[in-house]
This record gives C-alpha cells, sequence and structure tokens, in this order.
C-alpha cells in the first residue's frame, strides 16, 4: 500500500478514537479552566519537563507549576478580577503557547493566551444587551511610515450606536493608541474598546463618538528589532516623529473625508497606553490647536530632558489642551518617569489631571483607565 494512504488512514483512525493512545500520550485535560470564584487553573502537558512556569497578565513574576503522574503540570490562581487575562508557559525556560487553547493576543513581540474570567455581575468590557456600535477596517499606502509591509498601514474606526453618515451634526473624535508590540486592532482584542464604549453610551456616562486606533509604528523597525530600542532615544524620537507625522497628515485627514468627524479641536482627543500613551502626550501637546483633550495610561515618558521633546511648553502663550488626563498603576516600573513628567508638567504652568491607581502595566488598568478617560471627553469642564 502507498505509504502516505497508510499514515493517513492511521491519522483518520487515530483522531476519531479508533486506535488507543499509546502509553505516555497526551491525556484528555483542560487546559484554561475559569471557577466560579473567579480563580484560574492552567495546565500544560510536558512529561519530561524539569520545570513549568506561566506568566500572567504580563506580571515579570512567574508562577511555578505542578506536574502529577500523567505528566500534566498545573496551578491554579486565587481570585482574580473578572476581565479578559492573558497567560503564556515556560518550558524549561523556553516561553510556548498553551497548544489547547486557539485564543491568542495579538502582538508583534509578547504572544500569549487569553482567557475570560466571569464575574457574578456584568462588568462594562463584556458585551451586554445594548445598542451597538460598527467598526471598520481601513489599508492604506502610507508615504511616511517606514518599514510598512508592502507599505501599507492600517487602522480601525468604531462608529457609535445611531451613526448617521448623513447627519448634519458631526460627531467627536478619539483617537486611541495602542502600545509597544501591539497593532492596530490591540484595543479592539484585548481592550474591548468597542464593548467599554457601546456600554459608556447606552449609560449616558459617555457621548457618542467616533473612536479611531491606528497602527503606532512610525518605523516598524522600533518593534522588530526587540525591546532594545527603548535604550535608543534616537530611534524613540525618529519613530515618534514619522509616526506624528503620518497621524496628522495621513489619517486624521482621511478620517475627516470619510466620516461625519467634527473638524473643531474641541471635538478632537487622543490617548494611549505605554508607548501609546508617550505619544499621545507629546503629540497633544505639541499640538493644541488640533487635540483639546490628552490622555495617557502608564505612559512611556521615558525622556531624559522633557524640554527637548516639548520645547515649546511653558513659552509665553503657548497654549495646552483643555484636558491633560494621565494615569498610572503604583506598581508599574513607569510609575517614576510618569511622577517625574507630571512634576515637570506642573512646573511649566500645566494642570494635569494625575490618577495613581493600584495594578502593574497591563491591560486590566489600561481597560480601567478608558473607562473612566471617556466619560470626561467632550463636556464643559463644569460637567466632567
Amino acid at each position: 500500500m502507498d505509504p502516505l494512504k497508510t499514515l493517513a488512514r492511521l491519522f483518520l483512525l487515530l483522531s476519531v478514537g479508533l486506535i488507543p493512545a499509546a502509553a505516555g500520550t497526551q491525556p484528555d485535560f483542560n487546559s484554561h479552566e475559569a471557577h466560579p470564584d473567579g480563580s484560574l487553573t492552567v495546565r500544560y502537558f510536558a512529561p519530561t519537563a524539569q520545570a513549568v512556569t506561566v506568566n500572567l497578565d504580563y506580571n515579570p513574576h512567574g508562577a511555578a507549576l505542578v506536574k502529577d503522574a500523567d505528566g500534566v503540570w498545573a496551578y491554579t490562581t486565587g481570585p482574580l478580577p473578572p476581565a479578559l487575562h492573558m497567560y503564556g508557559f515556560a518550558v524549561d525556560g523556553v516561553a510556548v503557547f498553551d497548544p489547547l487553547n486557539p485564543d491568542i493576543d495579538p502582538s508583534f513581540f509578547y504572544r500569549t493566551n487569553t482567557v475570560w474570567v466571569r464575574g457574578p455581575a456584568p462588568k462594562p468590557w463584556d458585551v451586554a444587551d445594548v445598542p451597538h456600535g460598527v467598526v471598520h477596517h481601513h489599508a492604506y499606502r502610507s508615504s511616511v511610515m517606514v518599514g510598512l509591509k508592502d507599505g501599507v498601514e492600517d487602522y480601525y474606526v468604531y462608529t457609535p450606536p445611531g451613526y448617521e453618515p448623513a447627519s448634519s451634526t458631526p460627531y467627536p473624535v478619539l483617537y486611541l493608541l495602542h502600545g509597544w508590540a501591539g497593532g492596530a486592532n490591540a484595543w479592539l482584542a484585548d481592550g474591548q474598546a468597542q464593548v467599554i464604549l457601546d456600554n459608556l453610551i447606552a449609560q449616558g456616562r459617555a457621548r457618542p463618538m467616533i473612536v479611531v486606533m491606528p497602527q503606532g509604528y512610525g518605523d516598524m523597525s522600533f518593534v522588530t528589532s526587540g525591546f532594545k530600542v527603548w535604550s535608543d532615544e534616537a530611534a524613540i524620537g525618529r519613530n515618534l516623529g514619522l509616526y506624528s507625522q503620518a497621524l496628522l497628515t495621513e489619517i486624521l485627514p482621511q478620517v475627516e473625508a470619510g466620516y461625519r468627524a467634527s473638524r473643531d479641536p474641541h471635538d478632537r482627543a487622543i490617548a494611549g497606553l505605554s508607548m501609546g500613551g508617550g505619544q499621545s502626550l507629546v503629540i497633544g501637546l505639541s499640538h493644541p490647536e488640533v487635540f483639546a483633550w490628552v490622555g495617557g495610561f502608564s505612559s512611556a515618558v521615558v525622556y531624559n530632558d522633557f524640554a527637548s521633546v516639548l520645547p515649546k511648553l511653558g513659552q509665553k502663550d503657548a497654549a495646552l489642551p483643555g484636558l491633560i488626563w494621565i494615569a498610572c498603576g503604583t506598581e508599574d516600573d513607569l510609575i517614576a518617569s510618569n511622577r517625574h513628567f507630571v512634576a515637570w508638567l506642573r512646573s511649566k504652568g500645566a494642570k494635569p489631571t494625575f490618577a495613581e491607581i493600584p495594578g502593574i502595566h497591563n491591560w486590566p488598568v489600561w481597560r480601567d483607565n478608558l473607562i473612566q478617560f471617556a466619560p470626561l471627553l467632550f463636556r464643559p469642564a463644569a460637567a466632567r
């Protein structure tokens, strides 16, 4: 018999369970099991491994799994906040995916699996029985950005429930930027921004708004070269400069040409997390004539000299955005630089709102930041 046909037949018999599994093969088990109390058990089959650990929600301190007689390693967390959580295994020090979980965090660099832990009551990031907005995906050839695949940049646009393209009333716009290693879809896949906005708008807590989520690299080598780029301030500046140019001269005009987007600066906001937070703060503070609302979540404000990045701040008659909202987790490695940046802003006459909240550098913090920030936007100062 043809050996290829024999192999195919054997695979078919194994797949439907007509041939018993050989000793030592992987047993049946649930690799990611959320429990009613909010705890999570993760499991990995590695009978010959010496050690297996799990990293949860980007926490650099991994937890050790324990192996049973079948070679399945397991670890159970304490109760977790109800949310979408990220986890990744390391087997004898080598990072691996959970092969039994198809849900993977989209990222250029930090690839992990994802799992939902649900709570007894719905959260702002849980899909509810409310009117839903629509997410649109766009792609175009950028003449500014460097290193894009086929020269194509992409971005997503959320339009709120009830959005009418032919309406005579324009909508305010929030430009929402992702962090380093993420892509244009990070705020959708990991941040659940579209669900959060649906719920906030339905509750009357946020104004209906358009949300634009672009991919955030002026130079793709800034992410493909690895984390070492963050020790190169020239590379940080080059990436920011190219990205700022593309955002202001390519993406923003396209959005305002294709959507009922207000062109009034008081109806434009910019915010982001980590790398995107640093970008939002620099771009927004440099262009108050474009953005009246600026936010930074766990922002990568890792500059040795803030004045070199924002030279006009503090000068006589220099304008400022109406709202500068900055937040960071108290256990985040970036908390010191954020405190330093806020103090510097205040020394230049700016009046940022600074929220220090419990947490590290991860999505549970950033989702909560968006929930707190979005209701402040596009309202009179007395209503905030």
